[in-house]
């Protein structure tokens, strides 16, 4: 019974991160369009992805969002130029 109750517990936890790492994924990927186009870039999927994945990694480690976007806008600004 007690196995029970920690599987349980351990997929409801699993379930909720990827909950959020898709509402989080979503307003990134969002937001990342939106100041491609303003710069008059043409959108890549890719890039969006990227950027959004480094973002995820960095607030998860408990960054701050201005420096997850800031640190994840600049590696991508120097991948774009290589």
């Amino acid at each position: 019974m007690n196995l029970m109750i920690l599987f349980n517990s351990l997929n409801n936890f699993y379930l909720a991160q990827t909950k959020q790492n898709s509402i989080i994924k979503l307003f990134c990927l969002h937001s990342v369009k939106e100041e491609m186009l303003k710069a008059e870039m043409e959108y890549s999927e890719s890039i969006a992805n990227e950027t959004c994945t480094c973002y995820y990694e960095e607030f998860k480690k408990n960054a701050s969002h201005q420096y997850a976007k800031t640190k994840c806008k600049l590696e991508t600004q120097e991948r774009l130029k290589s």
